[in-house]
């Protein structure tokens, strides 16, 4: 297992690092508690992500939510929204940083809805292993597309992404057929600072 920190450099995602073994241990006891195969993040080679640590505001929505993320990310976000708006095309951000403890939140409330664990963990990240953690994630969303839709893929605001996200330094996540077997998400993309590639 490793643990990756993103973006790497110690300015961008600082606190006290969080080893392999203790990040490991506490996803396997939380998975448990919820429910799920303890094996279950070997099994799918899922990469752990330690909580962000520094954030800006990345984005304001029109209800007043703040978006947060790590310094850099926020950074580039903005410029690549500006980039964006200046084509024409909108880009609103939907979920930014997302701690371990509001990932375990949101898994259990589907859990109390009656959600089978197996087919939450094939749309969510176990607690531990959401890219959301390292404040480098956003869920991105446009005028007229129901947010988190796989129609996403369907707009301007898609398109674009594709063809300049890389400059930004953004990627998508989890594409169709994403080798952790997470459901296609057009709109999850992830800054890093370091050239991009797998996790």
């Amino acid at each position: 297992f490793i643990v990756p920190m993103i973006p790497q450099q110690p300015a961008s995602v600082p606190g006290h690092p969080v080893s392999c073994c203790e990040m490991k241990s506490k996803v396997q006891d939380m998975l448990e508690q919820l429910g799920a195969p303890a094996d279950l993040v070997a099994r799918r080679d899922l990469p752990l992500f330690a909580d962000a640590t520094e954030f800006e505001i990345a984005h304001v929505s029109v209800g007043g939510r703040e978006h947060l993320l790590v310094p850099a990310a926020a950074a580039q976000w903005r410029t690549l929204r500006a980039a964006a708006e200046n084509e024409g095309v909108t880009l609103l951000v939907i979920s930014g940083y997302r701690g371990f403890d509001r990932q375990v939140e949101l898994i259990q409330a589907k859990l109390d809805r009656g959600e089978p664990i197996d087919a939450i963990l094939a749309v969510m990240a176990p607690p531990g292993c959401s890219e959301h953690h390292s404040g480098c994630a956003v869920d991105i969303g446009t005028p007229g597309c129901e947010a988190l839709s796989a129609d996403f893929d369907r707009t301007d605001a898609f398109q674009w992404l594709q063809q300049h996200g890389n400059r930004f330094g953004f990627r998508l996540s989890y594409p169709k057929g994403n080798r952790w077997g997470y459901t296609y998400e057009p709109w999850h993309w992830c800054y890093r600072l370091t050239p991009l590639g797998d996790v």
